[in-house]
C-alpha cells in the first residue's frame, strides 16, 4: 500500500514515520534507496567509515513529508501491530514506466550520484537516467541549509521539467517554488497503477456524508475524505459540485480505493504538517469539550486552546464494560491528556482512561535517571531482561543488573509478566535508550544518585557498583556512566593484596568521593568511609549504643571489629561513621562451622570485615551474618517472609537453631523457624542427633508439610531430598566457597601470630606433597613426624594412611597433606602410593 507520511523520529538506523488517522510506521536504514544500501554494505565490507555516507540525521529532519510503501505489518507477543515501510523509489514507484513519464510529474528521487554539473537521481524507473542540473538545486540546497551540497541517499520532491528519448533520459527540478506549484493533470495520464501519495490534484465533491465526502478527480477517479481529513475552517460548508484541491494520502494496491486531505498544510508539496509544542505533549486538560462521537472509531475534542484532538474507543473508557455512548453527546466535557500527536493528521491523540491520565511516565522524555519505576517482565535474553514499564517505553535490566549477585539462571527467579521495580541507571529519550537495574541496594537506596560529575563535590557518600577490580584497584561505575577510581590504598583500612579476589563484577559497594576533576572526567574514591580526622574530644568516638538507623534484613553493610566475646564480635557499622555498634554470632561468620571458630581465632580488634548482611534488627539489637549461602538466598530472593509464604516442596536456607533429642530446629531469614524431626535429618541412620548437627549450622531444607492453625513447618534434612537439580554444580560451589575462605583465613595467619608457625600454616594446603622424618610411631600404629617445612607444627598420621608401609623412627618419606587445623596447629598427612601418584 502507497502512504504519504511524515517523519516524526530520526535514529541511525531507522526513520520513525507519521501515517494518516494516527498510525506510525518504521523505515530501517536499509530501505531508503537502493544506493544508499550499496554504500552501507561497502562499508560493513571494508569495516571503515565512508566519507561519502552520510548518517540519517545528516539528511533527514521530522517535519519532513515522504512517500512510502508498506512492506510487512507484523504482531509483536503484546499484540500491538509494527508496520514496516520501504522509502525505496524502486517500490514506490514501481507502478511507473519510462513511456508514462510526462512534464510537470512530481516524483520522489533519491540522490545516487552527485556530478560536476548536477546530481544524478534515482527515480526507480527502468531504463530512465535522470538528470538534476546544479542552478535548479540552488534554491533548495541554501533553503535546507544542510551544507553545499546534495548528499547521496537524500530524499527529494522532483518535478519533470523535460522528457527525451521516450522517457530513458529526463531532466528534472527541486526548486521549492515549482515543487509548491506542481498540480497532477490529465494531460499526464496518471493511472490507477502509478498514481501516487503526495500528488496535489483538482477535486470536485461528488457526495458528504458525516463520516467524510466522496470526490471526483482527473475526470475518471473517485476518491474519499475523511472526516479527520476535512479542512477544519470549512468542514460543515461541503456541497456537491464544489471544486477545490485535494492531495492523495494513499492508494490501496487491489481495492484501488484513493484517500485524500483536503487540511491546507498538504496542498503545497515540499512543505510541512503543524507540529505540537513540546511543552504540550502530556499535559492534562481538565475540560475537554465533545464535538462529535463516531460509534465505531472515537470521539472528538475541543480542547481548553481551541484546537481538535481525537480519542480512539478504547481510549474513551477503562473497558467495554463501563464505555456509556451518552457521555459522549456534543457539548459534554471531559478531562483528558495529551497522549501523542499524528503530524499526518494535525491533531492531538488523547485518552480518557484514569489510568492514563495519572501515569507518572508518559513517553522517555518523563523518565529522568535515577527514578523508580515499576514494570513487567516481557522478556529474558542472554544480554538481560526486556521490562515494559508503560505501552510506549521499554526498558533494559543487564544480565548484571538482574539482582545484588550475578544470576546464572534468571529465569529461575523471574517469569514473563511478573511485575518488578527497577531503578533508572540511563535514560536518551533521542534514543529511546532506557538502562535499568533491578539490584535491591541501588533500588532501595536512599543515598543521593550521582549522574554527572559535576555534582561530585568531595565528601559526598553514595552508592554505586564495581565494574572492574584489579591490582591497582577498583573502578566503580554509577549513572549515566559516571565512573570513577577506588585506588588500592583506599579499598580498606587494611591492606588487601589482591583485590579480584575481595570484591567482584556487579558488585554494590557504598563509596566517599575523594577529588573530582569534571571537565577531564576523573573521579577519585574511597570505600574508607570512615577515614575522617577524630574529633579531640575522645568522647565522641565512643560508637552510640542508641540505634538511630533502622537496617533492613539482607543489607550490605562494612564493618569494623570492636571487640571479641567467647561467642562472637562486637562491630560497629561504617556506613554510619562507626556510631551504630553491632554483633556477629561466631556461628555466622562462615556456613562453614571449622571456619567459624577459625576467623574468630585469626580476627582482631580493628580489623575491617566488607560486604556482611543484616540478619535481624530488633531494636537497639543488631545482628549481622556472614554467611555467603544465607546471603544469597535472601539476595536471590530464595526466602520466605512469613508463615503465610511457605509452601510444600520449597527449598529453602537456613541454619541450625537447635539441637533436640527428637529433632533440629531450623531458622531462615525473617524469622520463620520449623523442626526437622530425628527420621528426617539424614539418609543415614541418626542415633545420636548431636552427632550430626551443631548449633547455627548452614543447611538447605525442603519443607514437607505446615500446619496452619499451629504455625509449625516440618523440615527434610537429607541431602538426596533437598537438592535443587545440580547436585555437582551445588557441591563444587560450595567447595569453592570453602578454599575460598580458607585463603582468606591464610592471608590473616600471614599477618599475625608467630612468623614461622604463621608462614609454614599458610603454605600447607591440602594435596601438597612433603619431605618428612618419621619421629614416633605409636601403639595405636599413628605416626608423628617433623621435617624443616613443618617446624612448630604437629604432623601426623593415622594407622589407615600409612597404608602398607612399617617405617621406624628416622626414616625419610613422602606425605600428601589431607587436612591442616590452623587451631591446633596441626597437619593430618597420608603416606599411600595411590593418593601420592594421582597428585597433578
Amino acid at each position: 500500500m502507497l502512504l504519504l507520511g511524515c517523519i516524526k523520529e530520526v535514529s541511525d538506523y531507522e526513520l520513525i514515520v507519521s501515517l494518516p488517522n494516527g498510525l506510525s510506521g518504521f523505515v530501517p536504514v536499509t530501505q531508503i534507496s537502493n544506493g544508499y544500501s550499496k554504500m552501507l554494505s561497502k562499508e560493513v565490507a571494508q569495516g571503515e567509515l565512508l566519507e561519502d555516507l552520510n548518517s540519517l540525521p545528516d539528511m533527514y529532519s521530522p517535519g519532513t513529508l515522504v512517500r512510502c510503501i508498506v512492506t510487512s505489518v507484523e504482531k509483536s507477543a503484546d499484540g500491538r501491530r509494527s508496520i514496516k515501510l520501504s522509502l525505496d523509489p524502486r517500490k514506490v514507484n514501481k507502478g511507473l514506466n519510462a513511456s508514462a513519464l510526462a512534464s510537470g510529474m512530481l516524483l520522489s528521487g533519491f540522490v545516487s550520484s552527485v556530478e560536476d554539473h548536477g546530481y544524478l537521481i534515482d527515480i526507480g524507473v527502468t531504463g530512465t537516467h535522470a538528470f538534476l542540473p546544479r542552478q535548479k538545486a540552488q534554491n533548495y540546497i541554501k533553503a535546507v541549509k544542510r551544507g553545499p551540497d546534495l548528499k547521496i541517499g537524500q530524499n527529494l520532491n522532483c518535478v519533470i521539467v523535460e522528457v527525451k528519448n521516450g522517457g530513458r533520459v529526463v531532466r528534472l527540478s527541486i526548486d521549492r517554488s515549482e515543487v509548491a506549484a506542481s498540480l497532477a493533470t490529465e494531460r499526464q495520464n496518471w493511472t490507477l497503477s502509478n498514481l501516487l501519495p503526495g500528488l496535489v490534484v483538482k477535486a470536485r465533491v461528488q457526495k458528504v456524508a458525516p463520516l467524510g465526502i466522496t470526490v471526483s478527480f482527473l475526470s475518471s477517479f473517485t476518491g474519499i475524505v475523511d472526516f479527520m481529513h476535512m479542512d477544519p475552517e470549512k468542514s460543515m460548508n461541503y456541497s456537491p459540485g464544489q471544486v477545490m484541491k485535494a492531495c492523495i494520502l494513499s492508494v490501496h494496491p487491489t481495492s484501488k480505493v484513493v484517500r485524500l486531505t483536503l487540511r491546507q498544510s498538504f496542498l503545497h508539496p515540499g512543505g510541512s504538517p503543524n507540529q505540537l509544542s513540546n511543552d504540550r505533549m502530556g499535559a492534562v486538560v481538565e475540560e475537554s469539550t465533545v464535538k462529535a462521537f463516531y460509534k465505531k472509531f472515537g470521539a472528538f475534542f475541543e480542547l481548553d486552546d481551541g484546537t481538535l484532538a481525537f480519542a480512539r474507543l478504547k481510549h474513551l473508557s477503562k473497558n467495554r464494560k463501563s464505555f456509556k455512548p451518552g457521555a459522549f453527546k456534543a457539548g459534554c466535557k471531559h478531562k483528558c491528556r495529551i497522549i501523542d500527536y499524528s503530524l499526518m493528521d494535525e491533531m492531538c491523540i488523547v485518552s480518557l482512561k484514569y489510568q492514563v491520565i495519572e501515569a507518572r511516565f508518559l513517553q522517555y522524555q518523563d523518565i529522568h535517571t535515577g527514578d523508580v519505576v515499576q514494570g513487567r517482565v516481557l522478556a529474558l535474553k542472554p544480554i538481560g531482561m526486556q521490562v515494559k514499564v508503560t505501552d510506549g517505553i521499554r526498558g533494559l535490566v543487564p544480565s548484571m543488573h538482574l539482582a545484588d549477585v550475578i544470576l546464572k539462571q534468571p529465569e529461575k527467579k523471574y517469569n514473563i509478566g511478573d511485575a518488578v521495580q527497577c531503578r533508572v541507571l540511563e535514560c536518551n529519550p533521542g534514543g529511546k535508550k532506557l538502562i535499568l537495574t533491578l539490584k535491591k541496594s541501588l533500588v532501595q537506596s536512599k543515598l543521593p544518585v550521582l549522574s554527572n560529575y559535576e555534582d561530585a563535590k568531595p565528601g559526598l557518600i553514595t552508592h554505586g557498583f564495581v565494574v572492574c577490580a584489579k591490582e591497582f584497584g577498583c573502578i566503580v561505575k554509577f549513572y549515566n556512566d559516571v565512573k570513577g577510581l577506588v585506588p588500592k590504598n583506599e579499598l580498606s583500612s587494611e591492606p588487601i593484596s589482591c583485590p579480584d579476589q575481595v570484591f567482584h563484577d556487579g558488585q554494590v559497594v557504598k563509596v566517599m568521593v575523594l577529588k573530582c576533576e569534571p571537565q577531564q572526567e576523573r573521579l577519585l574514591l574511597s570505600f574508607r568511609l570512615s577515614s575522617k580526622p577524630a574529633p579531640e574530644d575522645k568522647k565522641e568516638c565512643t560508637p552510640k549504643k542508641k540505634q538511630e538507623v533502622k537496617y533492613q534484613i539482607g543489607e550490605m553493610v562494612d564493618v569494623k571489629v570492636l571487640k571479641k566475646k567467647h561467642n562472637g564480635l562486637e562491630v560497629s557499622i561504617l556506613e554510619d561513621e562507626g556510631n551504630v555498634i553491632a554483633w556477629i554470632p561466631t556461628v555466622h561468620l562462615s556456613d562453614f562451622v571449622v571456619n567459624c571458630k577459625l576467623l574468630w581465632h585469626c580476627l582482631r580488634e580493628g580489623d575491617v570485615l566488607p560486604r556482611v548482611m543484616c540478619l535481624s534488627d530488633k531494636g537497639e539489637h543488631i545482628t549481622l551474618s556472614r554467611k555467603s549461602a544465607v546471603i544469597s538466598a535472601i539476595q536471590e530472593e530464595q526466602v520466605v517472609r512469613s508463615f503465610s509464604e511457605i509452601q510444600p516442596g520449597m527449598i529453602l536456607t537456613g541454619y541450625v537453631r537447635n539441637v533436640m533429642p527428637f529433632g533440629v530446629f531450623v531458622e531462615f531469614p525473617f524469622g520463620v523457624t520449623g523442626l526437622a524431626p530425628k527420621v528426617s535429618m539424614s539418609d543415614k541412620f541418626v542415633t545420636d542427633t548431636k552427632d550430626h548437627f551443631v548449633v547455627g549450622q548452614t543447611v538447605i531444607a525442603k519443607v514437607m508439610s505446615i500446619d496452619e492453625e499451629k504455625q509449625r513447618v516440618l523440615l527434610n534434612l537429607k541431602v538426596s531430598e533437598c537438592s535443587s537439580g545440580d547436585s555437582a554444580a551445588e557441591s563444587f560451589a560450595l567447595l569453592n566457597q570453602y578454599f575460598k575462605e580458607m585463603k582468606e583465613i591464610r592471608n590473616l595467619l600471614r599477618r599475625r601470630g608467630e612468623p614461622s608457625v604463621a608462614q609454614g600454616l599458610c603454605e600447607l594446603v591440602p594435596g601438597k606433597e612433603l619431605q618428612l622424618v618419621v619421629q614416633d610411631v605409636k601403639e595405636d600404629g599413628s605416626a608423628l613426624f617433623s621435617g624443616s617445612c613443618v617446624t612448630g607444627l604437629t604432623v601426623t598420621a593415622t594407622r589407615y594412611h600409612l597404608g602398607d608401609k612399617n617405617i621406624v623412627p628416622g626414616e625419610k618419606t613422602k606425605a600428601l597433606v589431607l587436612h591442616v587445623d590452623a587451631l591446633t596447629s596441626r597437619v593430618y598427612v597420608s603416606l599411600q602410593e595411590e593418593l601420592l601418584k594421582q597428585r597433578p
